[in-house]
């Protein structure tokens, strides 16, 4: 996506390339519960239904996928976590340096899946690529809250769904930022269709489609972030705060 057709506004940039990831998801979870065993990558509210499903032998449903998939997810986003604690909330060369890394990961699995690796009947192979996903997944999430962008967590929508009808005309009628909402969930959705037909094709592109979308997010921000900054700003976001000086977290009510 070139940079003259985004927002030349750095929050509105960063809104619409966080909605770019929430397409992404979709695309990478139809991948996996498609191609993977019935195991999301990203939507852990899904594997944990699921496990909780499969450990009383709903439907032949997986158990070690989903918890392959949620123990992955965390240790991502503990990784994230882990790598942001210092840093403001906003854009800064850590959260560029961790959606790359993700992207990396991502683009890594895809070219073995085209290049001949067949996850199909291996239930290791397919756990392993499992598991994978689910590190990259939650290191962007983690890193996507940490931009802190009211209404779009990128890898889940039910609260969204929940603030789009609770605030509506009908609801509260306060219907702040229903625009982002609309489009966080639909764009899940439209992620999800292209998805499954990637999976039709081959089980690779959905994923590399995804490492390629990363990338572009994560360039793509830090190129508007330098534009928008003083010159130090870079390296003073992510600079230890000095003594008795709070460090600015993601407002929790970003997940709302």
């Amino acid at each position: 996506m070139p940079a003259r057709f985004l927002p030349a506004h750095p929050p509105s940039m960063h809104l619409v390339l966080m909605l770019v990831l929430t397409f992404s998801t979709g695309v990478l979870d139809a991948v996996g519960y498609l191609g993977l065993d019935r195991v999301f990558t990203a939507n852990m509210t899904g594997n944990v239904v699921i496990l909780g499903m499969a450990l009383l032998g709903g439907d032949n449903l997986p158990i070690l996928g989903p918890i392959v998939a949620l123990a992955g997810f965390m240790t991502g986003a503990m990784i994230s976590g882990r790598a942001l604690r210092l840093s403001s909330a906003g854009w800064n060369r850590r959260t560029t340096t961790l959606l790359v890394g993700v992207s990396a990961v991502m683009a890594v699995v895809a070219i073995l899946l085209l290049i001949g690796v067949n996850p199909r009947h291996n239930e290791v192979l397919t756990v392993a690529i499992t598991g994978t996903l689910a590190v990259t997944m939650g290191g962007q999430a983690a890193t996507a809250r940490h931009l802190n962008v009211r209404d779009v967590p990128t890898v889940v929508v039910t609260s969204t769904i929940t603030g789009l009808a609770a605030d509506s005309r009908l609801g509260a009628g306060t219907h702040p930022f229903w625009g982002r909402r609309l489009a966080a969930i639909g764009l899940i959705m439209a992620g999800a269709a292209v998805g499954a037909g990637f999976v039709q094709l081959h089980i690779g592109l959905g994923v590399l489609l995804t490492a390629l979308l990363t990338l572009g997010v994560a360039l793509l921000g830090w190129s508007a972030t330098n534009r928008h900054s003083p010159p130090h700003a870079a390296d003073t976001a992510t600079a230890a705060p000095s003594p008795g000086v709070g460090v600015v977290r993601p407002d929790p009510q970003a997940e709302a």
